[in-house]
């Protein structure tokens, strides 16, 4: 029974611990090195579905999701 309460105890406080610092070590990168892999990847991305691209409107509606996501991404 105390091992049990003791794992229960152990558990939560690890469970509520601060993410924070198990995010200590991980660099940041820059927010507009971000902002360029993201524009490329979704102007990519519209490109070569639109070139593949079936007739429904399941298919218009990805293409125009892409290129929302592109837009949005390469205007910052």
């Amino acid at each position: 029974m105390r091992h049990l309460s003791l794992l229960i105890i152990i558990s939560f406080t690890l469970l509520s611990a601060d993410s924070s610092i198990f995010q200590r070590n991980s660099p940041e990168k820059p927010k507009e090195v971000d902002n360029k892999a993201m524009c490329k990847l979704f102007t990519e991305k519209a490109k070569n579905y639109e070139a593949k691209m079936r007739d429904d409107d399941y298919a218009r509606a990805t293409l125009e999701s892409y290129k929302n996501r592109a837009a949005l991404y390469c205007k910052k």
